[in-house]
């Protein structure tokens, strides 16, 4: 069975609606949450293990790379948290409809983005 139908392969071609982009950047922000579980276990056992893993785990903590690592983690888990209240929300029945689910999607990445920035200033 021969189809003739056109094949578009060239991924940068293609224009994602805002509910895809938030699906599967809430797929990727879950990665990235599992991912920093190991970093984050490791600082707060070693943190934990006595005065000198609290000062060792604190002079890791106030260099850039670190900071940017936290800012990074925290950005995944604020937005793993907006779009995933979205999801339960849809779940529930709502936002259901096209121009509704449009129209949340990018709310939840805008109020995203907006958290994300919040964090830097926070941390810096």
């Amino acid at each position: 069975m021969k189809k003739e139908r056109p094949v578009n392969l060239d991924l940068s071609t293609i224009q994602f609606p805002a509910a895809a982009k938030a699906s599967i950047l809430h797929r990727i922000s879950g990665v990235v949450m599992l991912v920093s579980l190991a970093f984050l276990i490791w600082a707060f056992a070693t943190s934990l293990s006595g005065p000198e893993g609290f000062a060792q785990v604190e002079s890791i903590m106030t260099s850039f790379i670190a900071k940017f690592i936290g800012w990074g983690i925290l950005t995944a888990l604020g937005f793993h948290l907006i779009i995933g209240i979205r999801h339960l929300i849809m779940d529930m029945g709502f936002w259901e409809e096209l121009d509704s689910g449009r129209t949340s999607a990018t709310a939840s990445i805008v109020i995203s983005i907006i958290v994300s920035v919040l964090v830097g200033v926070w941390l810096w």
